[in-house]
């Protein structure tokens, strides 16, 4: 019986892990020798990371050593201080018996002294012939001393100062220090021995240490990620690079030592023994220096003895510096001339150049170096350590893959655990969830993967690869870590077998002489540190085709071959075999081989039997202890009577089932063969019990462990699984099975096309990498393709010289056209989709008029395209405004750029200049446009260059050099022209386009074959590669709003924030560069999916209406921005709003926080006391039970809130609404939950509020438009004073020591008031102090008191400074963050800081008090930072307890966090959307709910605790509407969501595996209202033109599209199951649709018959102005849940009313008037209860069988959505980002 074929699943990428060109080295030490022990160190290794020093298994600290986080580097670092450095010390390895068996020449330790101590560096070098060697760097040496075993160097550093002492103690200021040992030259140069390797290392106190790199290569650290090939210098891997902010330069803020330096001339043998010094092989004249390594703030290339300088107050201007790496030039159009006068002068035009200098001459440390005459210097027009660098990097990550297989397609596995497939893609190895078809990658290999093996665990995967040498990779399978890199002794590995345990690996394959070889590794000791030992070799004359250790004993093996199968077995250090006696069998081809398995776990060995298949249809069972076939079955293709027969069969009975492959389980046999069947069968093989017809031979099969699923995979790419108890088999993955020579995307659909050498041309969806269609050709070969960009068509072109169009709905060729003489070499049409062009390889250019829908031909033109040009996306080329088109041609040296519509010549450029390097003429070998805004063209030539041209005048703009080896076949620049994309052979590249000065692209490695083309996706946020496979890469980029180039900018929305930049970055696995790890933890699960922001607006963010936390400037960091004023609910006639004892709603939950209010939260952890604010509610939630209280009453948003010492008073103040001339201040009894006190004075917004300590004055501070400053006495709450401030002011604080002083701060000054009280009366004192120059602080945004009389200030510019209140002076300083401090909070020794980045921060400030004495003296370095979290937003608020341990901090992004310092945790307590909540859905048991808002996120909550469960999150995209698939759609574990956003596009989320099933995009504009239909399985959309679309929720094929309504927004879509039968027409739904013009049609469909017929259409009137608020008010409908023949409208017209129309009579029925237009419309479907928002902040509930209603209010904006739960218990309404849950009481 063959099983049912499902339909491809999609594969989505968790953890890739991308490479850079510095990769990083991932191999064990000492793995091997020689070039191979080289090999994996190369081109650097992370010491730290690879021997984990944070583990402290493989590495010993002693003493005081931890790790701290750095404000310089950003980052963690160890901090090793202590008195004694022999006594507190990091050691690598961690005995000293071990040795680190590092081979690189260079040792670079990145270290800062600290100031004012010593500090020791101790390494043990062994020489060649093992002569340990102890090399010693310290500030305590006084002298240089040598001894045989022993070099002691002094390490000098200088202060700037007139007199300097060479030796001694850290001087302040001291840098981060770039050491560069070269440890060959050490050795050579002063013990005359050969370097061997690196034995141990030991870091002594006192200093930081950032980390320890090894390599052969001689870095240059002020230059990171510029072109290797054409440097002259080796530029720093990112990894290892210090941060340097822009504009500043890399030698102005650290310390460069490379020890011995360059001057030193260092032989290339041994010297001869005699008695001179080492120093006799200086060059130059002068003294001999003092060999000691001496670091510099400058760089020391050129210097012997350079000496450490730091900063110092009186350093002198004549102190000599070292020079700059490269000379500095300026450009100009005729030359480039140095800027030193004294030196020599160069000539270039290019970014980077060589130039010969003679006699250069340069001063450092007083010692004089010649550099010869054939020196090549460097020459760049900018200092390198400004060039821009990508942020993040990399900029590419591995989402998907499309492929199987490549040098084998039987090497397909699955975990122990049964839930996913590993299997190979080339040279990636790809490990599959069967259930969700998520991917994860395994990176590293070069050539694809040969062999396979995973161990029983599931915890060591190993792989080779095919290249000659074969390298064995060993992986930690759970973490994606290479654990171990080593050369196999075979040639070739055809086949990796690991036992059950892991410690023992085998390996067969082909030596370099063709002889079979067989080789066991020991692997037990690599997950501890250890390494990959050989145990045994052997050579055997036999074929081995497969081979297995036993499951049952680690030292059996078995093998199986041309003629033989053979019983292997491991004793001592030998390998030995012996062979089984096969009888008449000895002739057979054996395939395959599998041991069997008893039902109670694993037998012993004398139970063991041995299966082994044959290519003749042979099935041998085989007694492993007597070394005897019991049994020989033959399969047959037909089957006969009685089956197959257990005796011996004679080989004249026809042919048999050639069987590849064969799988155990304890019950069954799967087996796959040549003619395309997978076959189960019982042990005894009686009958068939199941199998499966694939499209090609079955190479492989694989029972899962569990034996209820069968992997198989095809040798024509295929790779799927037969799940036995359903009998439904599921396709995992398909691929081409040859190189893919060229792809095209197409926007609407989101479907990608590819040709191959395979012949096929196959389409997939983008956002599931699912094959859709596959076109077959056996004549000819296809060459090139691309989409129509408006309609559902495809173009291929063809070997014969064909161009055939082809459509996707009916999948059949439309037009075919043969103008063409050869193979078709270019394919491209133009943005409108009016004209297509195509080239051959004869040299013809045709243009075809695609607005015919027979596409003619217009023009053909001969010998006008390059004749030998290959095929290439790249071959033709048109502008973005499809005016130009540009090919090579007619010759290879020429580039020709046509007028697309009339094909004119308007340019020809001769780029055919001389390539020195090969003596022959430069030709162009591919083309492309940029932006028209830009009129840039791009031409890729064969001498690895890329040229930037004038579109309009052939002028060369500027030029790439030296982009990679190879010509770049492939090219194309990104829409905004951030991104050139290339392909680089077997790489893909990454250039920052934008970047002037060239800092070099990023290289991404994975490929094979070489890459045959690359390219964007229709939304700009991933990167397809094709070559060998096609690899889908998210774009980690951000859209940057001040990206700009000549012409109109495109219109970009804000990208991700600073928290979103992080967790991009930290999702991609072992990233070249190290990060601080961001500490959130509480985050629900989310799904990132980046997205392009649409064009025009549709959809996006908008936070000018929307009450969306606002960027601001830090200067108004302090300042409040409310939500849009809004009319009052008592604004107009005819509000009811009904009494507390007899109301309908209560006020059950609120979702959300007002991160655009300042200090608008309180928490007092002594009474558990927690209030915040949300709109105009003052919320009380009890942390443990989450239950809220809701303080209602203020008529405008809350801005600011204060809780009064005692904890028995919260004071609340908020904006002035429209009804009033005052802000309103309430005064809350905390208690009983009452307002005590309704006070006003302020007439702009209140910014802060403060109670005095003793809880008898409460002072209130008015906004930057009111500026006042009131004071309140609390007995009464009468205004004491007030007084009118000359500037605006951010912040007021009382003295906690003294209830007669506060302070506050403002622009540049601090001022002080003094309180004197006279009787009843108070008055004023104040004394202003200006901030003082050298701070530069800018505005003062926060304050906060400290241990007495102490004053910490937050500033503008992201400053802490510190003031005595008794002397009235600023006496310190420190820079505490990148952006405005916008909060301070202090115990006695610590300080907490928040800033408008995001950043908190705590500071150990216990030493400021005794600093007080030495007033501007004082040093910031005493001043330590503690500990960092990151938020998710600017720090808006904070509350802590009195020791500063734990607290709750708002951030602007609407969430509130508990921070725990002493775990360095923060944990998400309430989080709401940060912007408009456009729906609110339910799911059908009612636990759950979704909510789905502008901020691009769907969320779904726990709907008894409104806890925030999962959040599926899509960046720069605003989700416009959503809906959660009915229960009748399947099993509850299948719950669904459908979302859609403002591109169009429509996804569909799994709400129990938390993923993305389906993206498709059946809209070409924003998506207004979906919904599903009863059944489930069809979803309803409509979009802003008026577009319908039913779609399949299952395929995502669009298969019906009504424009009824086409011209405006379709604003609701409801559908229910169809009961009344009176309504004449047939269908299982009745679904209505209503649109922005008061139109609503009434429809009755059966979609799974494709049935639609109309039932009723109504158009109700409206006058010429009915505008709501400036808006014009929706038109809604639904269907009534208690009577099915009517349904309800709200709408603009004359009157203000619901309108109940009746569809059986076919007339309007009722009218309930209203006093306002509705913005929201909700039916209650238990109750006959009618709910209704309005722009006035109201909500009205109406009860439709007696006709009373009553209002409601505490909303914040317009009502513009209210939803009933299913069960009529509850009800959601929202007001911009704000969520109120009502419960319904029983009625």
């Amino acid at each position: 019986m063959t099983a049912e074929v499902a339909p491809l699943s999609g594969s989505r990428c968790q953890a890739p892990r991308c490479m850079s060109r510095a990769g990083r080295a991932d191999a064990k030490a000492g793995s091997s020798s020689g070039a191979m022990a080289r090999a994996w160190q190369h081109p650097f290794l992370n010491v730290f990371r690879h021997f984990r020093v944070d583990e402290w298994k493989r590495s010993a600290k002693q003493g005081d050593v931890a790790v701290v986080t750095d404000k310089t580097l950003k980052g963690a670092v160890y901090r090793i201080r202590g008195s004694v450095s022999a006594a507190n010390y990091i050691q690598l390895p961690k005995n000293s018996t071990q040795s680190l068996g590092l081979t690189g020449r260079y040792l670079y330790v990145l270290f800062r002294p600290l100031p004012n101590k010593h500090f020791v560096i101790h390494l043990d070098v062994s020489t060649e012939d093992n002569q340990v060697i102890r090399v010693s760097f310290s500030n305590l040496f006084k002298e240089f001393k040598s001894t045989a075993t022993r070099l002691q160097f002094p390490f000098v550093l200088e202060a700037r100062t007139p007199q300097r002492d060479l030796v001694g103690l850290v001087p302040h200021g001291a840098r981060w220090t770039f050491l560069q040992l070269d440890l060959q030259d050490i050795l050579l140069v002063y013990l005359n021995r050969r370097y061997g390797h690196l034995k141990s290392v030991r870091l002594c106190a006192s200093l930081l240490v950032r980390n320890l790199y090894t390599s052969d290569l001689c870095f240059e650290p002020a230059i990171s990620g510029a072109p290797w090939a054409k440097l002259p210098v080796t530029p720093m891997p990112r990894e290892m690079a210090f941060p340097v902010p822009k504009g500043e330069s890399w030698h102005d803020r650290y310390v460069h030592v490379r020890f011995p330096s360059d001057s030193l001339k260092v032989p290339s043998k041994p010297m001869e023994k005699s008695g001179s010094p080492p120093e006799a092989v200086l060059l130059g004249p002068g003294p001999h220096p003092l060999p000691c390594p001496v670091a510099s703030s400058k760089p020391v290339r050129f210097s012997v003895s350079p000496v450490v300088q730091t900063p110092s107050p009186t350093a002198s201007s004549q102190a000599p510096l070292a020079p700059r790496p490269f000379p500095e030039v300026s450009l100009s159009q005729e030359r480039s001339e140095a800027s030193n006068a004294d030196g020599p002068r160069f000539h270039s035009l290019e970014p980077w150049a060589r130039v010969k200098a003679s006699d250069v001459h340069t001063a450092a440390a007083g010692t004089h170096v010649l550099t010869h005459e054939s020196t090549e210097v460097p020459v760049a027009f900018e200092d390198a350590g400004s060039c821009k660098r990508f942020l993040p990097d990399p900029i590419l990550r591995l989402k998907g893959v499309i492929g199987f297989g490549g040098h084998s397609t039987r090497q397909a596995l699955w975990t122990p655990d049964g839930t996913a497939v590993v299997y190979p893609c080339h040279a990636v190895i790809v490990v599959l969830l069967v259930d969700t078809g998520e991917q994860r990658f395994f990176l590293g290999h070069t050539d694809k993967v040969s062999a396979l093996a995973l161990d029983g665990s599931g915890s060591l995967l190993a792989s080779a690869q095919a290249r000659t040498p074969s390298v064995i990779r060993l992986w930690d399978f759970q973490t994606g870590r290479c654990l171990c890199v080593f050369q196999s002794p075979v040639h070739v590995v055809c086949s990796l077998s690991f036992s059950d345990s892991g410690a023992l690996l085998c390996g067969v394959g082909k030596d370099r002489h063709g002889r079979t070889m067989v080789v066991a590794w020991g692997t037990g000791q690599v997950g501890l540190g250890g390494e990959v030992v050989v145990l045994a070799k052997a050579h055997t004359d036999f074929d081995v085709q497969a081979f297995r250790v036993t499951f049952f004993d680690e030292t059996r093996m078995a093998s199986c071959g041309q003629g033989s199968v053979r019983l292997w077995r491991l004793r001592g250090r030998a390998l030995r075999s012996c062979p089984v006696d096969l009888g008449e069998h000895h002739v057979l081809q054996f395939t395959d081989l599998a041991f069997k398995q008893a039902r109670d776990g694993c037998p012993e060995p004398s139970a063991a039997m041995l299966f082994v298949c044959s290519r003749s249809g042979h099935i041998l069972e085989i007694d492993c202890q007597c070394m005897v076939v019991r049994h020989a079955r033959r399969l047959l293709p037909t089957q006969t009577l009685g089956g197959p027969h257990p005796q011996k069969q004679t080989f004249s009975t026809g042919p048999g089932i050639a069987i590849s492959s064969l799988s155990l389980s304890p019950a069954m046999c799967a087996v796959g063969s040549a003619d395309g069947y997978l076959r189960l069968w019982p042990l005894d093989f009686s009958s068939v019990l199941l199998e499966a017809e694939h499209e090609g031979p079955v190479s492989s099969v694989c029972v899962s462990p569990d034996g209820l699923r069968v992997l198989s995979a095809t040798s024509s790419g295929h790779l799927g699984f037969l799940d036995t108890p359903s009998r439904v088999y599921h396709m995992l993955a398909r691929s081409h099975t040859a190189p893919v020579l060229a792809l095209a995307t197409e926007q609407r659909r989101g479907q990608l096309a590819t040709v191959s050498q395979d012949r096929t041309v196959r389409i997939w969806d983008l956002a599931t990498l699912q094959q859709l269609y596959d076109f077959t050709s056996s004549e000819e070969a296809p060459c090139t393709v691309t989409f129509h960009p408006t309609r559902p068509i495809f173009f291929c072109g063809f070997s014969s010289g064909a161009v055939r169009s082809f459509s996707l709905e009916a999948a059949e060729v439309l037009v075919e056209h043969t103008c063409h003489q050869g193979a078709i070499t270019g394919l491209t049409a133009t943005p409108d989709g009016r004209l297509l062009f195509s080239s051959c390889s004869r040299g013809s250019l045709a243009q075809y008029n695609c607005a015919d829908p027979q596409w003619h031909v217009l023009r053909v033109a001969a010998d006008m395209v390059w004749p030998d040009a290959p095929a290439s996306p790249s071959t033709l080329a048109v502008s973005r405004d499809g005016r130009l088109l540009a090919f090579v041609g007619p010759s290879r040296h020429t580039v020709t750029v046509m007028g697309s519509a009339s094909l004119d010549e308007l340019l020809r450029v001769d780029i055919g200049t001389l390539d020195l390097a090969s003596g022959r003429l430069d030709s162009a070998m591919a083309v492309c446009f940029g932006p028209a805004a830009l009129g840039h063209l791009l031409v890729s030539t064969s001498s690895n260059r890329v040229m930037v041209l004038d579109a309009a005048s052939g002028r060369i703009i500027r030029e790439l050099p030296g982009v990679h080896p190879e010509p770049c076949s492939s090219l194309m620049l990104s829409e905004d022209a951030r991104f050139l994309l290339m392909a680089a052979g077997r790489a893909v590249k990454v250039w920052d386009y934008t970047t002037q000065a060239n800092p070099g692209p990023q290289v991404y490695i994975g490929h094979s074959e070489p890459v045959q083309a690359v390219t964007f996706s229709p939304d700009q946020q991933q990167v397809l590669s094709a070559g060998d496979a096609i690899f889908l890469w998210d774009i980690l980029a951000t859209t940057e709003s001040d990206q700009r180039f000549p012409g109109p900018s495109p219109a970009c929305e804000a990208g991700l924030g600073t928290g979103q930049l992080e967790d991009a970055a930290s999702r991609a696995s072992e990233l070249p560069r190290q990060q601080v790890p961001k500490p959130s933890q509480a985050s629900p699960p989310r799904l990132g999916i980046c997205a392009r922001p649409p064009e025009g607006g549709d959809g996006t963010s908008d936070t000018k209406n929307s009450g969306a936390p606002r960027t601001t400037c830090p200067a108004s960091h302090k300042a409040f921005t409310p939500a849009r004023a809004s009319r009052g609910p008592h604004s107009a006639k005819g509000t009811s709003l009904p009494p507390a004892s007899s109301e309908w709603l209560r006020l059950k939950a609120v979702v959300g926080y007002s991160g655009n209010g300042r200090a608008n939260m309180v928490w007092r952890p002594d009474t558990g006391f927690f209030a915040y604010t949300c709109g105009r509610l003052v919320v009380v939630e009890d942390l443990h039970s989450g239950a809220q209280q809701h303080w209602p009453g203020h008529p405008a948003e809350i801005s600011t809130l204060a809780l009064s010492h005692s904890a028995q008073v919260l004071a609340s103040a908020s904006g002035r609404s429209s009804t009033t001339d005052h802000c309103q201040i309430r005064v809350w009894d905390v208690s009983g939950g009452l307002c005590q006190h309704l006070i006003s004075h302020h007439s702009t917004t209140v910014l802060a509020l403060a109670f005095s300590p003793d809880d008898r004055l409460l002072v209130t501070l008015g906004d930057h438009d009111g500026r006042t400053l009131a004071l309140w006495g609390t007995a009464t709450y009468d205004l004491v004073s007030s007084t009118r401030l000359p500037e605006p002011v951010h912040g007021v604080a009382f003295n906690p020591w003294d209830a007669g002083e506060l302070a506050c701060v403002g622009q540049g000054t601090v001022t002080f008031w003094l309180l004197q009280q006279r009787g009843a009366d108070i008055s004023l004192q104040v004394h202003r102090e200006q901030v003082p120059e050298t701070v530069g602080a800018g505005e003062l945004t926060s304050l906060c008191y400290g241990a007495p009389p102490l004053l910490y200030c937050g500033t503008s510019s992201g400053q802490v400074c510190v003031w005595d209140t008794r002397a009235g002076r600023c006496f310190l300083s420190w820079e505490a963050d990148d952006g405005g401090i916008g909060l301070l909070l202090c115990s006695s020794s610590r300080l907490v800081s928040g800033s408008s980045t995001g950043r908190l921060r705590l500071w150990a400030v216990g030493p400021v008090s005794e600093l007080r004495c030495k007033g501007s003296g004082a040093r910031s370095s005493s001043v330590f930072m503690e500990r960092e979290l990151v938020l998710d937003g600017a720090v808006v608020s904070a509350s802590f307890d009195g020791s500063v341990d734990m607290g709750v901090v708002g951030t602007r992004a609407g969430t509130l966090w508990f921070i725990s310092w002493a775990e360095g945790t923060s944990t998400r307590l309430i989080s709401g959307h940060r912007s408009k909540v456009n729906e609110v859905v339910f799911g059908p048991g009612e636990s759950h709910c979704a909510t789905c808002g502008e901020d691009g996120s769907v969320r779904v909550w726990a709907l008894a605790s409104m806890e925030l469960v999962i959040q599926f999150q899509v960046l720069n995209q605003s989700c416009l509407c959503l809906a959660w698939s009915p229960r009748c759609c399947g099993r509850p574990e299948q719950q669904r969501l459908a979302a859609g956003y403002g591109d169009g596009s429509l996804r569909i989320f799994s709400v129990s595996r938390t993923a993305m099933e389906l993206k498709m995009h059946p809209h070409p504009v924003a998506l207004t209202t979906v919904t599903f239909s009863t059944d489930g399985q069809t979803v309803l959309s409509g979009d802003k033109d008026g577009l319908v679309a039913v779609s399949h929720s299952r395929t995502g094929m669009t298969f019906r599209v009504l424009s009824d309504h086409q011209g405006a927004a379709i604003s609701t879509i409801c559908v229910t199951r169809k009961e009344c039968e009176d309504l004449g027409v047939e269908g299982t739904d009745l679904w209505l649709a209503a649109s922005g013009d008061q139109r609503v049609s009434v429809w009755a469909s059966d979609w799974l018959r494709n049935r639609c017929e109309l039932v009723d259409w109504l158009s109700f009137p409206m006058p010429a102005t009915t505008e709501t608020q400036g808006h014009l008010p929706p038109s809604l409908a639904a269907f009534c849940p208690w009577d099915g023949a009517l349904l309800m409208y709200v709408g603009p017209g004359f009157n203000k009313e619901v309108i109940i129309y009746d569809l059986s009579q076919k007339q309007v029925v009722e009218k309930i008037p209203l006093p306002f237009f509705a913005m929201s419309l909700s039916l209650s479907p238990g109750t006959r209860l009618l709910a209704l928002g309005f722009a006035e902040c109201m909500l009205r509930l109406v009860d439709c069988a007696t006709g009373t209603a009553q209002d409601f209010a505490g909303h914040n904006n317009a009502v513009h959505l209210c939803r009933f739960t299913p069960s009529a218990r509850l009800l959601f309404t929202a007001a911009c980002n704000e969520i109120l849950v009502w419960e319904v009481s029983g009625r």
